[in-house]
């Protein structure tokens, strides 16, 4: 399968950089960045006073203070650090599916999981923070190394539009995948992932497991229009995309309103689960551009500034 092109033009490109990640705790990173840490240094932004001890600036005393008391404090300030920030997206079978005209460009849900991606990546590192990203299906199937600065846009872009087209009709396994080695976070960040998550197990363990790993995590369900709206009906025969297998079903209308209660529970219990533990959960449908899901779902997810 051919890589399906991103297509982020520049406007985009430019509204996206007036966009800011919102992030819920100070964080510790390894270079100088716009994020608030725990540590303190040379930012704008005040913390504190200490007195003064051999070793220390002395262009950081305050003079009014010293006036005032006849000791010399300095001023601490908060180091500003980078944040990490890394894009998991599900490339399992059924993730190649939903082309059809009720997507935005007819693209399947795994491109239009990629474009969220991307958009995403891109107001990261427009905001100085490093991002990684990787694609998986029952284990880890590509990956990309952490890179910062807008200059890395066009490689994130690249990696995004090939990754994910090799792996066809595979079996998706989010709990195997994301525990292998090198997967799991060493460092506390922000973990986005891009899913439709319609795996038989595995998915609130490995929310969990992100948790504990100090993950600020964001579910991002990319659902397609016709999963969300089927408009089948007569004798059909449904084929799992992943394991093969079929079943005949008579689409009337009593069997389309039992699947869109039963899609409707599923997804109100997914987001029950991420709302009870402080994980960020947002529904996807391929026919809202991305820009616009961005400016609007976002920010009620409140992970937009």
């Amino acid at each position: 399968m051919s890589a399906e092109p991103l297509l982020l033009d520049s406007e985009t490109l430019l509204r996206l950089e007036q966009l800011t990640l919102a992030v819920k705790t100070r964080i510790r990173g390894s270079m100088q960045g716009k994020r608030k840490s725990r540590q303190k240094g040379a930012s704008l932004d005040f913390s504190d006073y200490r007195l003064y001890a051999p070793g220390d600036d002395i262009r950081q005393i305050d003079w009014n203070a010293y006036g005032r008391s006849g000791k010399p404090f300095v001023k601490l300030f908060h180091d500003e650090r980078e944040q990490h920030v890394r894009l998991w997206i599900d490339a399992s079978g059924s993730m190649h599916t939903g082309g059809s005209g009720g997507a935005v460009d007819g693209g399947s849900k795994l491109l239009h999981a990629k474009k969220l991606a991307a958009c995403i990546g891109y107001m990261a590192l427009a905001g100085y923070d490093r991002v990684s990203a990787g694609t998986f299906s029952e284990r880890v199937t590509a990956s990309l190394p952490a890179m910062r600065g807008k200059a890395s846009a066009q490689r994130l872009f690249r990696f995004l539009a090939e990754a994910g087209t090799e792996t066809g009709q595979t079996a998706g396994d989010i709990g195997k995948a994301l525990a292998e080695p090198g997967a799991l976070p060493r460092q506390p960040g922000m973990t986005w992932i891009f899913s439709d998550f319609l795996f038989e197990s595995g998915i609130r363990e490995t929310l969990q497991m992100l948790l504990a790993a100090r993950q600020e995590v964001v579910v991002v369900q990319v659902l397609s229009s016709d999963e969300l709206d089927p408009f089948f009906s007569g004798d059909l025969r449904l084929v799992d995309v992943e394991t093969g297998a079929g079943k005949e079903v008579a689409m009337s209308g009593k069997v389309v309103k039992a699947y869109k209660e039963a899609l409707h529970a599923y997804t109100h219990s997914l987001r029950g689960f991420c709302h009870e533990r402080g994980i960020a959960y947002g529904l996807a449908p391929t026919n809202v551009p991305a820009l616009e899901w961005i400016g609007t779902t976002m920010r009620g997810m409140g992970v937009l500034q």
